[in-house]
C-alpha cells in the first residue's frame, strides 16, 4: 500500500503576520528626551525667560530695587526722541561701514592668496584665525597703545613721513577710525577662513575652462569666483552686520575713561558710544532698567532692519546678473 505524502503548509505571507501596535504616547521615548533636555533648560533658563521678562521689563519703570511702574509705551515714545540713542546709532553704523567694507575686501584678497598658497597652509590660517581667538580686552588694550597720540605707532610713523601728530583717542573720526580699524584687524582671518572655505567649493573644472577661453585672473575673479562665492559672501556680511552693530568691548576697553566720567561714554563728544554702549550706560549708571529693556528692543530692530537690507540688496545683485 502506497504512503499518503504528508499535506505541505502553505507560505506564511506579509499580510498573515499581526501588524505591531505602534506604541503610543511619549513614555517609551523619554531617555531620548531626557538625554536632549539639558540644552533646552539651559535655552529657557539663559535664553527664553530673560528676553520675555526684558520685554516686560520695558513698558515698566524700574530702578533695579523698587517696585515696578507701568510705564505703557511712553519708554519706546521717549526712544523715538532721544537724540543721545540717534547719536550713538549714527556711531555704530559709521563704525560699521568703515570697519566691515574694508574688512570683507582684505578677508576676500587673503582668502584667494591661502587658496593658491602650496607651503604652509595651514600655518598662514593659523596666524590669520589667530585675531579672533584672542581676547578683546587684550586686542583693545593693544590697540589703545599704538593710536596713542604721544607714545603711539601710528603717530610715530605720521612723524617719520614728516606729518602731524593725530589725537586718534581724542577727536571724533580719529575715535571711529581707531575702532574701525581694531574690528577690521580682529575679524579679516575669520572671514578669510569662511572665504578659503567657499573657495575650495568651487570647481576646479570651471577655471580650467575659463582658462582655455581665454579669461585672465581678473575676468576668471568676477565672472567665475564671485558669482559663486555668493552665498558665502551673503553669509559673511549677514553676520558681519549682526556683530559690528553689536560691538561693545571695542569702544569700551579702547576709550576708558578715568575721574568721575562713564566708561560707556564713549569718549569725547560720544563719538564711540554705540548703540550697546548706550544700553550699559542708561540701565547700570543711570539705573533705569525700564528704558534700558526698550534700548535693547530698539537695537533688535535696527539690526534685524539692516540685516534684511543687506540681504535683499545682495540677492538683487545677484538676480540681475
Amino acid at each position: 500500500m502506497a504512503a499518503v505524502p504528508a499535506l505541505e503548509k502553505p507560505p506564511v505571507t506579509v499580510a498573515d503576520v499581526p501588524a505591531a501596535r505602534p506604541r503610543k504616547g511619549l513614555r517609551p521615548y523619554w531617555h531620548l528626551y531626557a538625554a536632549i533636555s539639558p540644552f533646552y533648560l539651559l535655552f529657557l533658563a539663559f535664553g527664553l525667560i530673560p528676553v520675555g521678562f526684558s520685554l516686560y521689563l520695558s513698558f515698566h519703570r524700574w530702578d533695579g530695587l523698587g517696585s515696578m511702574e507701568w510705564a505703557g509705551l511712553s519708554q519706546y515714545q521717549y526712544l523715538l526722541s532721544d537724540s543721545d540713542f540717534w547719536q550713538s546709532i549714527g556711531n555704530t553704523i559709521l563704525i560699521w561701514a568703515l570697519a566691515t567694507f574694508p574688512m570683507i575686501f582684505l578677508a576676500m584678497v587673503t582668502a584667494v592668496m591661502l587658496n593658491s598658497a602650496v607651503r604652509f597652509k595651514n600655518l598662514y590660517r593659523f596666524a590669520y584665525f589667530l585675531p579672533n581667538v584672542t581676547s578683546v580686552v587684550a586686542i583693545a588694550i593693544v590697540f589703545g597703545s599704538i593710536f596713542s597720540t604721544n607714545f603711539g605707532l601710528v603717530n610715530a610713523l605720521l612723524q617719520a613721513v614728516g606729518l602731524d601728530q593725530v589725537a586718534w583717542l581724542n577727536t571724533p573720526w580719529g575715535i571711529k577710525a581707531a575702532i574701525a580699524t581694531l574690528m577690521t584687524w580682529q575679524w579679516t582671518g575669520y572671514n578669510a577662513i569662511i572665504f578659503l572655505a567657499g573657495l575650495q567649493t568651487i570647481p576646479g573644472d570651471l577655471y580650467e575652462a575659463a582658462r582655455i577661453d581665454g579669461a585672465g585672473p581678473v575676468q576668471t575673479f568676477f565672472r567665475v569666483t564671485l558669482p559663486l562665492l555668493r552665498p558665502t559672501l551673503l553669509f559673511v556680511l549677514v553676520v558681519s552686520t549682526v556683530t559690528g552693530l553689536q560691538s561693545f568691548s571695542e569702544p569700551q576697553v579702547l576709550l576708558q575713561t578715568t575721574a568721575n566720567e562713564s566708561t560707556f561714554s564713549g569718549g569725547p563728544d560720544h563719538a564711540g558710544r554705540t548703540m550697546v554702549l548706550y544700553f550699559f550706560q542708561q540701565t547700570f549708571d543711570n539705573n533705569d532698567f525700564g528704558y534700558g529693556a526698550a534700548v535693547a528692543w530698539g537695537i533688535f530692530l535696527v539690526v534685524v532692519l539692516f540685516s534684511i537690507i543687506n540681504w535683499r540688496l545682495l540677492q538683487r545683485r545677484g538676480e540681475e546678473q
